[in-house]
């Protein structure tokens, strides 16, 4: 069963950075795409970056794109998301999951969306 632990969350003051961290255990094979997600509450989980493992290709939504970047350090327990210049908007609950895409679904935040499945607790991010 596969498990997934967020971290690197907490408080911090509007213009500051965060990493978050994504260790995903369980899973015997490469995932082959990893989404980070955030969410508020009442609101629908967002689809905020993909990262396609084998190519080690991500995609950032098109809003965050200019202070977001994701990446990998172990392909596959190990994944980053880099928040930079936060902003108050940025405040919510991030998660990271695993789902079995080809390249093309996993770097077009507009697919794939059903096949992430697996959910861990989150880390919050809070800006002020």
């Amino acid at each position: 069963e596969v498990q997934l632990v967020e971290s690197g969350g907490g408080s911090a003051q509007a213009g500051e950075s965060l990493t978050l961290s994504c260790v995903i255990s369980g899973q015997p094979t490469l995932p082959a795409c990893v989404g980070w997600f955030r969410q508020t509450p009442g609101k629908e989980r967002e689809d905020i970056a993909r990262i396609h493992t084998v190519s080690e290709t991500t995609i950032i939504d098109d809003s965050l794109k200019d202070r977001v970047s994701a990446s990998l350090a172990d392909r596959k327990t190990l994944y980053y998301l880099h928040l930079t210049a936060l902003e108050p908007e940025d405040t919510a609950t991030y998660y990271c999951s695993p789902a079995p895409l080809a390249r093309s679904s996993c770097l077009d935040l507009q697919m794939g969306r059903p096949h992430f499945v697996a959910w861990g607790q989150g880390t919050q991010v809070t800006v002020s």
